[in-house]
């Protein structure tokens, strides 16, 4: 109700018929490279580190790659034929092709049928959860009965910049479908954006450039707390009704934070929190959050997911858990099956696999 006692619409996003997460997949890459071995190279940062390491794509691992290999996860828990799918939609900021979409490609490489809509997203880390909407939209609406989300990236940041301790590679995919056959029901979501420009990268740079601690609070802070707080306001929850929560990271110091601001405990958001291991994924961030605590979750858990996308916006999602969970856990390689497979490397290894010297 407003002051003059009139009850207000929800802002929240509610489709026409019931949806929910059937399937999901996680994929992180084996090399990782330790916070302190940039450090090394690059003196006067030995001090705070704000991961302990991050993951980095090989010489033949890219978007289209890894979203194949998350895709074939989320296939194996839902159970589905891919030539089911109307839609594969992969959401990132670091496509492998400047013109041509890394979907048409993740599509055919699954199975998928030509008679699908596809394409990718755009929206820097929210990228993903943006696809992620979408495909509720068109499931919801009755256009197609299953959707595929996939959120994923090979972040890079410059040499010797803030952003090269945390920008890492990884993701997850998400298969939207009928309720009835969801392991998690996707009960709302609500989405929170302004023209707030605290990242970005001009068309034909190699790295993108930051607005320093500008991106904390009008930026980060003040998108997950406004989508986070309408989400749980309109739902009529609160941060003790969820067993789970999930915001983006692209730190460790950020997503607890914002945590304590909303009222979430610690351990509430413990799980989802992966980036000290693998470093921020950018648009897989939130959503490979969610793949971690989905593959822990038990019926009856909720779990709010805010994502974080810098320009700005932040997307929130409720999901409630249901007995099919426990059966489809199992049917695919878990996300921590993808970080306990670990091979460290140095700087040299590292600016070889990331091509960061030019030889052209």
């Amino acid at each position: 109700m407003d002051a003059a006692g009139t009850e207000k619409p929800s802002l929240l996003l509610k489709t026409l018929k019931p949806i929910g997460i059937i399937g999901y997949g996680a994929y992180v890459p084996r090399y990782r490279i330790p916070a302190a071995e940039i450090a090394r190279i690059w003196k006067g940062a030995e001090g705070s580190l704000p991961v302990k390491e991050k993951a980095v794509p090989g010489l033949d691992e890219d978007v289209i790659t890894m979203s194949v290999e998350a895709a074939r996860n989320a296939l194996a828990r839902a159970g589905i034929d891919p030539q089911e799918l109307r839609a594969v939609w992969v959401g990132s900021e670091s496509h492998p092709y400047a013109v041509k979409p890394s979907g048409t490609v993740v599509a055919e490489a699954i199975g998928a049928s030509t008679n699908i809509q596809s394409g990718d997203w755009e929206f820097a880390c929210k990228a993903g959860s943006e696809a992620l909407v979408a495909a509720m939209g068109l499931v919801g609406s009755g256009m197609g009965r299953y959707a595929l989300a996939i959120g994923m990236d090979t972040a890079q940041g410059k040499p010797g910049d803030a952003l090269e301790f945390t920008a890492a590679a990884g993701g997850a995919a998400f298969i939207v479908g009928p309720a009835e056959e969801a392991l998690a029901v996707i009960e709302g979501s609500y989405s929170f954006v302004t023209d707030t420009p605290d990242f970005w990268r001009r068309e034909g740079k190699k790295y993108p450039e930051h607005s320093q601690r500008f991106t904390g609070e009008p930026a980060y802070f003040h998108h997950i707390t406004s989508a986070a707080q309408t989400y749980l306001e309109d739902s009529g929850t609160k941060p003790e009704d969820y067993t789970f929560a999930v915001f983006h990271q692209p730190n460790a110091k950020f997503p607890q934070r914002v945590a304590g601001m909303l009222g979430f405990k610690p351990e509430q958001i413990k799980t989802g929190l992966l980036v000290p291991e693998i470093g921020n994924t950018y648009a897989g961030s939130s959503l490979i959050g969610l793949s971690n605590v989905l593959d822990v979750a038990k019926p009856g858990d909720r779990i709010l997911t805010v994502s974080y996308g810098s320009g700005s916006g932040s997307d929130a999602f409720g999901l409630l858990v249901t007995g099919a969970i426990t059966e489809r856990q199992g049917k695919a390689l878990k996300t921590r099956d993808y970080i306990a497979r670990r091979t460290e490397i140095d700087y040299a290894q590292y600016v070889r696999l990331r091509r960061k010297i030019t030889m052209e």
